[in-house]
């Protein structure tokens, strides 16, 4: 019988429940999209925090209720200027309130050592494309679209956008997608790299869940060593990452996972992981 833990996020508009050692966070906006608030950013940013340390989580599911994952951010707050002490801030104050936003947000979970799976139940638009590019394998509904959406309100984009989209697609189809604005289809995100499968509407949550339990289920310092072997990829010259790989792989061969895994191989049984 699987025990569903429900965690308290503080408000409605973000769920989070604790299944088979998989924290499912869905954004709970449908009548906006699941775009971003001052009241879901915050709880977000939490639970990314809070999941991504907690040990009886194995893997972050992150999902939109309704027929949307995130329109991104409030365009129509983005005119109202509603929030008075941040107009009467510095520039600089307000670079540096921004940058720390970011960093608590796509920042966090990146950051995060565990299985990162983002499920795109329908549109992922400006800041909610950054979000599901922040994590490390992307599954999307056949009537799911992503756009950056940020040349059509006259911005240049944040939360590392631009930089989590070149990595994905290459540069040329990263200037294309960032200066154009078009919607991008889910199988043209799969043909280009930007989702790693598509599935029918019906079965995202099902298809989605089942990978996030399989990876949470797995060996959790070995899949932690292979996030830092695969971030490093992208940062170092091949002989310092083949370095940096031989001593995680060493310190590996000590561990209760890798003996169960060597026993469970031998016996021809499926290893069971305790994290040791």
């Amino acid at each position: 019988m699987t025990i569903e833990t429900i965690i308290d996020t503080g408000t409605d508009e973000l769920l989070c429940v604790i299944r088979d050692r998989v924290a499912v966070i869905t954004l709970n906006r449908p009548e906006a999209r699941n775009s971003l608030s001052d009241t879901l950013t915050p709880a977000l940013r939490a639970m990314i925090r809070t999941c991504g340390e907690d040990q009886s989580v194995g893997a972050l599911l992150i999902t939109g209720a309704g027929a949307a994952f995130c329109a991104g951010g409030n365009v129509k707050g983005m005119g109202a200027h509603r929030d008075k002490a941040k107009l009467e801030m510095s520039f600089d104050d307000r670079v540096a309130d921004l940058q720390e936003r970011q960093r608590l947000l796509t920042g966090a979970l990146v950051s995060v050592r565990k299985p990162t799976i983002a499920a795109l139940s329908g549109p992922a638009v400006g800041a909610g494309l950054a979000i599901a590019m922040a994590c490390d394998i992307r599954i999307a509904a056949q009537s799911a679209f992503v756009a950056t959406g940020y040349a059509r309100v006259a911005l240049s984009g944040d939360y590392g956008i631009g930089w989590l989209l070149t990595r994905l697609v290459g540069t040329a189809r990263a200037r294309e997608l960032m200066f154009t604005g078009d919607k991008v289809d889910a199988a043209r995100c799969e043909a280009i790299g930007l989702v790693n499968r598509v599935v029918p509407d019906d079965k995202l949550q099902e298809e989605a869940f089942a990978l996030a339990k399989s990876l949470a289920a797995g060996p959790r310092l070995a899949l932690r060593y292979m996030k830092d072997n695969l971030d490093e990829a992208l940062l170092f010259d091949f002989e310092t990452a083949r370095d940096h790989e031989a001593g995680r792989l060493i310190r590996l061969t000590a561990t209760a996972d890798h003996k169960e895994a060597v026993q469970a191989f031998i016996e021809k049984r499926k290893p069971v992981f305790t994290g040791k």
